[in-house]
């Protein structure tokens, strides 16, 4: 396999976006120490909102506005203190991001918000019904996450000129989205399923707009593999704990596409259960963090030995050669870190990058049989 088709060199890890505490230079330093050859830009939920996913991805669009309710996030008719107030903090990670990377070149993530997710966690102006209800609201979010999309990622390449972006939206809703599951305001019914082909269709739309390296990453159960991979998306993300037998086909035909398999192989740390609108509303969606268990920062090389043994099995299950893994897989958290604290959340980065480095070794040992 061709180590050029992805952005990052063999035996890399990374994380997935959020991290615990209020501090950003002590995050983004922490994950450039942890993480030195594929860092990211972290969110900081603990911040308040405009930190979270939904008010960073809301500071990006571009003539649509949104503002804080009891219940979370939704549309507004013109921007306020609350969009002012994560425009702001974006603004302020940048620049942090740009001092801590200076001279930094390689591999960067940065995180947004995916349409589908976006549009089930925005309220409409009037009613307490989200945007998912809406088609032509949907339409209009997509345009204009695309078209901030592409502002934020000329942005950032002009902040960390020597970095190569890889622009990943997270869609923890997806699922539920495609199955019909995502509740209404009520919490009475559930809103109707959206079909393949307008979920493709909008997913692909962010996706080319970033004329970067994308990654789509969803960590609950039932991950559509196959979508992601039809809307063009260069890499799929996912917790490694909730595959299920059945989704393995997905992942093996993701990565015979020759996609980038960001594979969370490290629990995500317990922390409250998140609503995705916002406190208040009943059935939300988890954008943040998953209840898989936790990291004992006294873990050692032992602990890293089995991440990396649970990656190799990965690719043993999906009957692909053992010695593509190295490239092609990048070892991550199951997912965000925000509801750890920030020993833990060092530890995780610290066990992900060191069982990336060993993926080499051990497959080796094996004798690169798959």
């Amino acid at each position: 396999m061709d180590n050029q088709r992805f952005p990052w060199v063999p035996g890399s890890a990374t994380g997935i976006g959020s991290m615990p505490g209020t501090d950003p230079d002590e995050a983004m330093r922490v994950i450039a120490g942890e993480l030195p050859d594929f860092p990211y830009l972290p969110e900081l939920p603990d911040r308040g909102p405009g930190s979270d996913l939904t008010g960073r991805t809301a500071a990006l669009l571009v003539d649509i506005a949104a503002e804080v309710t009891p219940r979370g996030w939704r549309l507004a008719e013109r921007p306020g203190r609350d969009l002012a107030r994560a425009r702001t903090m974006l603004s302020s990670d940048l620049d942090v991001l740009e001092e801590v990377l200076d001279g930094y070149r390689g591999p960067l993530k940065i995180q947004l918000c995916g349409p589908w997710t976006l549009a089930a966690t925005l309220e409409l102006t009037r009613t307490m019904n989200q945007a998912l209800s809406d088609p032509g609201a949907v339409a209009d979010l997509t345009a204009s996450l695309a078209e901030g999309t592409a502002a934020h990622v000329a942005e950032l390449a002009k902040r960390v000129p020597g970095a190569q972006l890889v622009v990943q939206f997270d869609e923890p809703a997806l699922p539920a989205v495609a199955a019909g599951e995502v509740p209404t305001a009520s919490g009475m019914s559930r809103l109707a399923a959206i079909e393949d082909e307008p979920l493709r269709e909008r997913l692909a739309q962010v996706l080319a707009a970033a004329h970067r390296y994308t990654v789509v990453h969803s960590c609950g159960n039932r991950v559509p593999f196959g979508l992601i991979r039809l809307a063009g998306a260069d890499a799929v993300s996912f917790d490694l704990s909730q595959l299920r037998r059945s989704e393995v086909d997905g992942v093996a035909e993701a990565a015979e596409a020759g996609m980038g398999v960001f594979t969370g192989a490290i629990p995500a740390v317990p922390g409250p259960a998140p609503a995705a609108a916002g406190p208040g509303r009943p059935g939300g969606i988890n954008t943040g963090r998953i209840n898989t268990g936790g990291i004992n920062p006294a873990d050692g090389s032992d602990e890293a030995r089995e991440t990396a043994e649970r990656v190799i099995q990965l690719w043993q299950r999906i009957g692909l050669p053992l010695d593509t893994l190295p490239a092609q897989a990048v070892i991550t958290p199951a997912c965000g870190l925000a509801g750890a604290t920030p020993t833990q959340a060092r530890a995780a980065l610290t066990r992900c990058r060191e069982a990336a480095s060993m993926l080499a070794e051990l497959i080796e040992e094996t004798g690169g049989e798959s």
